[in-house]
């Protein structure tokens, strides 16, 4: 089974008259309430520097999406740990409250495609420096807002010693504890059970720190050496269904999907072994990062699944497919 990517994609791209974001428009946090979609997406402008924003837009049938504002909605702190970039959001909402984790980095990561891979810009810091400074490293923030166009920075919900991206909540509490998806990028090796980096799963008493650290899913297939989770959870009466990214030998990013349980999450119910969402089209192998379809939101209305995602690092755009059909697909690998 694979998705279907919509004819008209992308649905967001850059644009020349916003100088924050003239250059990129890619991998957006999604939400879907009252009838209306809502995408966060990350921004970037032409600067040297490559500093990153995240920015708003809305629809109302979920393909055709309208900013509604020419500035950014969330920016790098003038003077905090988050001073670099503020990426890849995934957007999940309790009570009358999103939640939204985001990666940042300490300083801005430069053109990141003109270096050599995983390789980001770096400065000049005294030796003394923590780590997360002398090498820039990524960690993973939490911002709450009301209306997705005000936010609170609360911190850093990731340690400051590990690459730690990926970093996705579930959108509610199980047996009384909210439940993390991260992927450590430095998790590797024999003590940690996997020989790339891979899918934990933790749980926290207030979402801040983090404990019960296990690993859930590594690669098990060519297309999938290191992987790492994309969307949030979806509750189906099935289980949660869950959406991830793996990438292969050459750096080619793909999407797959497995099924967990809904009393325990720590469980893999199914999985599936082959991926449903591939790079094809040009906007998904030509930008910034070519041969990458990277979903960072997902939403059900009815019977529909839409799946936003990056496509090369580049424009956002947009899949679907039948949930019921998906889950009887899914569970073929039990």
């Amino acid at each position: 089974m694979k998705l279907k990517k919509y004819e008209n994609n992308p649905i967001i791209a850059p644009i020349e008259d916003n100088a924050w974001e003239s250059l990129v428009a890619c991998n957006p946090g999604a939400w879907y309430e009252d009838g209306k979609f809502y995408l966060l997406y990350r921004a970037a402008g032409d600067d040297e520097e490559h500093y990153i924003y995240l920015g708003l837009a809305e629809s109302k049938d979920g393909f055709n999406f309208k900013r509604v504002s020419d500035q950014p909605v969330l920016s790098p702190s003038k003077d905090g740990a988050d001073a670099g970039c503020v990426e890849d959001p995934r957007i999940i909402k309790l009570d009358d409250t999103y939640y939204v984790t985001y990666a940042y980095r300490p300083f801005p990561p430069g053109r990141y495609w003109e270096f050599a891979p995983d390789e980001v810009r770096t400065f000049d810091v005294p030796d003394s420096s923590p780590l997360c400074l002398k090498k820039n490293i990524a960690n993973t923030g939490l911002a709450i807002s009301k209306d997705l166009k005000s936010f609170t920075k609360l911190g850093r919900i990731t340690r400051t010693d590990l690459d730690d991206r990926d970093v996705i909540l579930f959108p509610e509490k199980v047996n009384g504890k909210y439940v993390r998806l991260n992927r450590p990028k430095e998790w590797i090796g024999e003590a940690y059970g996997c020989e790339h980096p891979a899918i934990w799963i933790s749980f926290s008493e207030d979402m801040m720190e983090w404990n019960e650290c296990q690993l859930l899913i590594k690669g098990e297939h060519d297309w999938e050496k290191k992987i790492g989770g994309s969307t949030p959870p979806l509750k189906t009466d099935q289980g949660w269904l869950t959406l991830y990214h793996g990438v292969d030998d050459e750096g080619i990013y793909r999407v797959g999907v497995m099924l967990l349980d809904l009393d325990d999450p720590t469980k893999v119910i199914a999985r599936a072994s082959d991926f449903i969402m591939e790079p094809e089209f040009e906007y998904e192998t030509k930008g910034f990062y070519n041969g990458c379809v990277f979903p960072t939101g997902n939403v059900i209305v009815n019977d529909t699944l839409y799946v936003y995602y990056g496509g090369a690092d580049k424009y956002c755009c947009v899949a679907t497919c039948s949930v019921s059909e998906l889950l009887d697909y899914v569970q073929k690998f039990k």
